[in-house]
């Protein structure tokens, strides 16, 4: 770890705190997702770098260490495609390898949707290619405690996390996430009170590495998070029909409450989604979460390193 190193890049008049590991022309950029932030990929990046790769992982606008936009509540997903695209510029990279766990996954499809040259393959974790727009979650089919409802409600998530500290909000959402059921909340309860004080952090999340994630969202807050993804998700992408060309790599925890979403499996692993993504390999990891990059860290770093091996950039 003391090996990362970190800097400030400013993007579009935006600094984004930027952590690196390793050298040379062949490098992945990581994409995380919510509550996670850059340290999400500790295990990834140290393990490509020693693999022979470049390894980015950065804190997207409104995250972490990174700057907030002017204006939170006008952002979208697509803002953070075209961060991703601008960061490579100012960095300097033609093209890269980009890998996307949870929200992470819509803006790593959609920049090989939008800037193809500028990515030679895709990995994702948790989430297929989906479309933002007003069906890529069918809220109207889950019951109305769906947490995803419920964060989509201006003020409503606000109001449920400020009852706690930073680090009390990301250790019920670590907690509540790496089930196997989705968060759903009954009509007399929050999000928050779904958790059970008693209930430990799972085995592979240490109170160092919650010390870690609460520091850098006690800076940024949540804010943009919850614009970006959640009330950000039904804004239409503007493209229409899109392929991503591109290799790519699904790689789901068998118990991932992803998979309880309406239509979430039959659309993975019928292969429908490879309507979309012709070129995509799904692996499927035994008893692994939606957080499985950091329940099995040897297992997965395996399964990139083998398919980055196989790519050309």
């Amino acid at each position: 770890m003391e090996n990362i190193q970190h800097s400030n890049v400013e993007v579009k008049g935006l600094k984004l705190h930027v952590a690196e590991i390793g050298t040379g022309d062949k490098v992945v950029v990581f994409l995380h997702g919510f509550p996670e932030i850059w340290y999400t990929w500790r295990h990834q990046m140290i393990a490509v770098a020693n693999a022979g790769y470049r390894a980015i992982a950065f804190d997207f606008r409104g995250y972490g260490l990174s700057d907030h936009p002017a204006e939170p509540e006008k952002a979208n997903l697509m803002d953070l495609v075209h961060e991703v695209k601008d960061l490579l510029d100012s960095l300097g990279i033609s093209k890269a390898f980009l890998i996307g766990k949870d929200f992470g996954a819509l803006p790593a499809y959609l920049v090989a949707a939008v800037y193809p040259e500028k990515v030679a393959s895709v990995i994702t974790l948790g989430i297929p290619f989906m479309l933002p727009g007003p069906s890529v979650v069918q809220n109207h089919l889950l019951p109305k405690g769906f947490y995803i409802t419920r964060w989509q409600e201006p003020g409503r998530a606000e109001a449920d996390f400020g009852r706690f500290d930073v680090k009390s909000v990301i250790r019920n959402i670590y907690i509540l996430f790496s089930k196997s059921e989705i968060p759903v909340a009954g009509d007399d309860q929050e999000i928050m009170d779904l958790f059970n004080p008693s209930t430990p952090l799972p085995s592979w999340f240490s109170e160092e590495d919650l010390t870690v994630y609460a520091s850098l969202y006690e800076k940024s807050g949540f804010r943009f998070a919850l614009q970006v993804p959640y009330r950000s998700l039904t804004v239409e992408s503007g493209l229409t029909d899109p392929k991503i060309n591109v290799p790519a790599l699904l790689i789901m925890g068998e118990e991932d409450y992803c998979f309880k979403f309406p239509g979430m499996e039959d659309y993975i692993r019928s292969g429908v989604v490879k309507n979309f993504v012709p070129d995509l390999e799904t692996i499927y990891i035994p008893v692994g979460s939606h957080f499985v990059h950091e329940q099995f860290p040897e297992k997965v770093n395996k399964i990139i390193i083998e398919f980055l091996d196989k790519q050309t950039i």
